[in-house]
């Protein structure tokens, strides 16, 4: 039922959003079609009025003034025109500046814009030819607004789909989220009953007449799931960060890999040999990006080479380095190896390191990036994070 719902607001979202595609086309389209119109009918009333002229016969109106001419070309008063002789000498100008009209090559700039926008309008003498009057118009200003009108609307749709998209995504990844929380935490409501069982069989071992060494290793495998447990009950909670010493963290999970590691793998820490180093961490949610940084360095060593942790920092950082000496990754790929998805082995989701990032860039409000690897080298990854002190 919950799917159906989901599947259904979906279909609503992508109607709404076709829905608004349509009105926006079908706006562009009629604004396009009214200034179309105008434009015409500004046209068919200037040519109307130059054949009043042409039939009146009259050229000598506009030298002389008259009034009727004078109210006609005032009643155009949302159209800039010129009118001239064949000597383009103005005889009459509307809505054109007094330094254009007085300046002979602006005036003649002018002229040439007014023609690029509309052919001039020629207004015959039956009697002589000399006396032909050229009217140069242009367009209103309501129709230019209308012509610019839709880049304007463009730009609103475009914002529109911009935020609708993006809407759209953070309502989905959200959904999502949601899921791998709930996933994330009814695996640690499930895995809390068989380890509450483990316990209880360690405590009977140990009181059997067993090797008590197996029963210790048994109890550091359980704390440690345990452990994997609050990782997965903490994922969508808030993450309380404290100060914490980063050598004895990174510590911890180097010494409970160094028993779990092939003979052939060695794994060098230089943490407990140097100065104590301090930053504000969740420690359970940092421990699982140590040890999956070299989880996946053992992975890539395929049974045989050299893993170092390393322990350094700066006056405002702190720097733990997982180097290994394994098969290396390609340049092309160190941002790549961070999105979700995105791997290189033949098993595996991709989630591991896209995880890691996670944990330290949002939740710590560190880095990690991959500062060095070379193919059939080896691979260096860099967490960094803010330093404090005492």
């Amino acid at each position: 039922m919950k799917r159906l719902s989901k599947i259904f607001t979906f279909r609503h979202r992508m109607i709404v959003i076709v829905l608004g595609l349509i009105i926006a086309c079908g706006s562009l389209f009629f604004t396009s079609k009214m200034a179309q119109s105008l434009r015409e009918k500004e046209q068919h009333d200037v040519q109307i009025w130059a054949m009043a002229m042409e039939r009146s016969g009259n050229s000598s109106i506009f030298v002389n003034g008259d009034p009727l001419m004078e109210q006609i070309i005032s009643g155009r008063n949302n159209i800039p025109l010129i009118i001239t002789d064949h000597n383009l000498r103005v005889l009459e100008s509307h809505l054109i500046p007094n330094n254009v009209i007085n300046h002979p090559d602006l005036l003649r700039e002018k002229i040439d814009q007014l023609s690029d926008k509309n052919s001039p309008i020629v207004i015959r003498n039956r009697w002589n030819a000399q006396d032909n009057i050229y009217i140069f118009y242009g367009e209103s200003r309501l129709l230019r607004t209308l012509y610019y009108f839709p880049l304007v609307q463009l730009t609103v749709i475009v914002i529109f789909i911009l935020f609708g998209y993006i809407a759209f995504s953070s309502s989905k990844q959200d959904e999502q989220n949601r899921v791998w929380i709930g996933l994330a935490k009814e695996t640690a409501h499930q895995l809390g009953t068989p380890t509450s069982s483990l316990l209880g069989w360690i405590e009977y071992l140990r009181s059997q007449d067993v090797d008590q060494t197996a029963v210790d290793e048994m109890n550091k495998d359980l704390t440690h799931l345990m452990k994997i447990v609050d990782r997965f009950s903490k994922i969508g909670s808030e993450t309380v960060l404290a100060a914490a010493n980063i050598n004895e963290v990174v510590g911890s999970c180097v010494m409970y890999f160094r028993t779990r590691i092939p003979r052939n793998v060695s794994l060098d820490y230089n943490g407990l040999a140097t100065a104590p180093v301090q930053a504000m961490i969740n420690t359970a949610l940092f421990e699982w990006v140590v040890e999956n940084l070299m989880k996946n360095s053992l992975d890539a060593l395929q049974g045989q080479g050299r893993i170092s942790v390393t322990i350094s920092s700066s006056a405002e950082q702190v720097f733990v380095d997982v180097r290994d000496t394994g098969k290396g990754i390609a340049r092309s790929n160190w941002k790549r190896i961070f999105e979700p998805g995105f791997t290189t082995k033949t098993r595996g989701w991709g989630l591991g390191l896209s995880l890691s990032r996670r944990i330290i860039e949002e939740y710590h409000k560190g880095r990690i990036a991959v500062v060095e690897s070379e193919i059939g080298k080896g691979t260096t990854i860099r967490i960094a994070l803010r330093r404090i002190y005492e």
